[in-house]
């Protein structure tokens, strides 16, 4: 090589290459650390220090299937329980359209207002079909979601209600156990849903919209029964008028209703979440309801009766994972599905022979 070409300023020098032994050290390095899982000791601790991280790692462990996750999850949940209890459990309902995501998105941010910690959850059994839209929920509530004090969790997929709301009670207990003061539990499926949230609800809100034809046409009475409140939304602009006429026929229709167990006549109120009016009432109103049951022991006891509910409703809910989940039931499901399309059985006949099959 010429000594022109030696000291040219394009001239590529050797690069130094690195110890494949150290490479691959360092793979081996990162790998490990990926592998290492936090204890439970670990995850407890970081959540009652109100560690979003750990409460959403463990939040996930309850809602995996995998039965050592599951284990996992439970002996999290049986350190938390003596941290948890503390929060309002609201539940909130409503059909599509009437603005139950951008209401939460208001409360919620009223709430943090007046320094409590939120906890948005769901009680959604969805399908490949469902409407219900929680996930979009966490990109909706833009405000909401970069809170500090707020926190917004998508309801987990599954075909089983009472598998999503068994996940949902007891995410409720970590989220407590992690601080969050009012956990706002909103029903995203329509139909059986309602009674799932009410069911671990402290407070059932109703929210309706004025100026959709006859207010009460097409509302189901159990929904109406279970509300302590009814929340007209969208009481703004051209639509006032219609809303305050909309209070005054929800509260007849009330006053029509057998006295509730709590002893609480459940009220209407007016709010518009789109221009942030009429949530601080409702806060109060919720506030009002609470000391209400509380002074009369209501609120411990329907605690206590929600927890004897679920425990029936976790042994239902095992016993039929357990029956569908054994490989002779599949096996024999397949065939009696067969003969039910070919008109050779009768459904009845069917899980008759199931059942008996299991039993052997």
């Amino acid at each position: 090589m010429s000594k022109s070409s030696k000291s040219s300023a394009l001239h590529e020098q050797d690069g130094v290459s690195q110890s494949d032994i150290t490479n691959a050290a360092s793979i081996k390095s990162i790998k490990r650390k990926r592998k290492i899982q936090p204890t439970v000791e670990d995850l407890v601790s970081e959540i009652l220090n109100g560690n979003i991280t750990a409460l959403s790692r463990a939040i996930t462990l309850v809602e995996s299937s995998n039965p050592k996750h599951l284990e996992k999850a439970n002996a999290i949940i049986k350190q938390c329980l003596p941290y948890a209890n503390a929060s309002v459990r609201i539940g909130i309902t409503g059909v599509p359209g009437v603005g139950k995501s951008t209401f939460i998105e208001a409360f919620g941010l009223y709430l943090t207002s007046i320094e409590k910690k939120v906890a948005v959850l769901a009680v959604d059994p969805s399908s490949s079909l469902s409407k219900g839209s929680i996930l979009g929920d966490k990109t909706r509530m833009e405000d909401l979601v970069k809170t500090n004090n707020a926190y917004i969790r998508p309801s987990p997929s599954g075909t089983s209600l009472g598998g999503v709301a068994r996940k949902t009670r007891e995410t409720i207990i970590l989220c407590e156990a992690a601080g969050y003061e009012t956990v706002i539990i909103e029903t995203v499926g329509v139909g059986q849903s309602e009674t799932a949230v009410h069911s671990m609800v402290d407070f059932f809100l109703l929210l309706k919209i004025a100026g959709a034809g006859d207010e009460l046409q097409g509302i189901k009475r159990g929904i109406i029964e279970m509300a302590d409140a009814i929340a007209i939304n969208k009481a703004d602009g051209d639509n006032l008028k219609a809303a305050r006429l909309a209070k005054v026929e929800f509260n007849r229709a009330l006053h029509l209703y057998p006295q509730k167990a709590s002893n609480w006549q459940p009220k209407v109120t007016l709010c518009s979440a789109l221009e942030r009016q009429g949530i601080d009432d409702l806060w109060v109103l919720i506030s009002e309801y609470i000391k209400h049951v509380k002074d009369n022991n209501y609120f411990e006891q329907n605690r206590t009766e929600q927890n004897k509910f679920w425990l029936l409703q976790t042994i239902e809910e095992r016993l039929k994972s357990d029956f569908f989940n054994q490989k002779n039931i599949k096996e024999a499901l397949h065939t009696q599905l067969e003969l039910i399309e070919n008109g050779k059985t009768t459904p009845f006949v069917a899980a008759e022979y199931l059942l008996k099959l299991n039993s052997l």
